[in-house]
Order: C-alpha cells, then structure tokens, then sequence
C-alpha cells in the first residue's frame, strides 16, 4: 500500500466518456483488474470499476493517473 501522505495529496477525479473511456485521477495503485473489473486505490478510497472489454489504456502511477478502454457498467466506491 501507498504511504497515506502521498495518497492525500493527490487529487481525485473521475471522467467517463460515453461509457467506453474512464479517466481517473488520484490513483496510487491498482490492486487488479481483468477485462470485467478494475480495483484501484484512490485519494477517496478503493475504487471498483465493473464493465466488459475492459483493458487498462494508459498507467501513470507517479502523476497519479489511470485510464481505461471497454464497456464500463458500473463504478463504486469501499
């Protein structure tokens, strides 16, 4: 797990486009993912992205950034 210092200070946002691209910010690590769920530690907490096809696009840990392509059906939080 990330140091909780650094995890504070990035901040979290989270872009959806037309629920096929996911762009998240504030991610310190990914826990796991497949083509059908993403687990991601973020700012704000763990953060599930559930969906089909999906594959992770883009994976910037140190600014903190993540992205993902397929077909998002849900997002929560834990």
């Amino acid at each position: 797990m990330v140091n909780n210092d650094f995890r504070a200070e990035l901040p979290h946002s989270i872009q959806l486009e037309e629920r096929h691209r996911l762009a998240v910010t504030g991610v310190s690590e990914v826990l796991s993912f497949d083509e059908n769920e993403v687990i991601m530690d973020t700012s704000l907490g763990l953060l599930t992205v559930e969906g089909e096809g999906l594959h992770v696009e883009k994976l910037s840990l140190d600014i903190g950034e993540v992205a993902i392509v397929g077909t998002v059906a849900a997002l929560y939080y834990t």
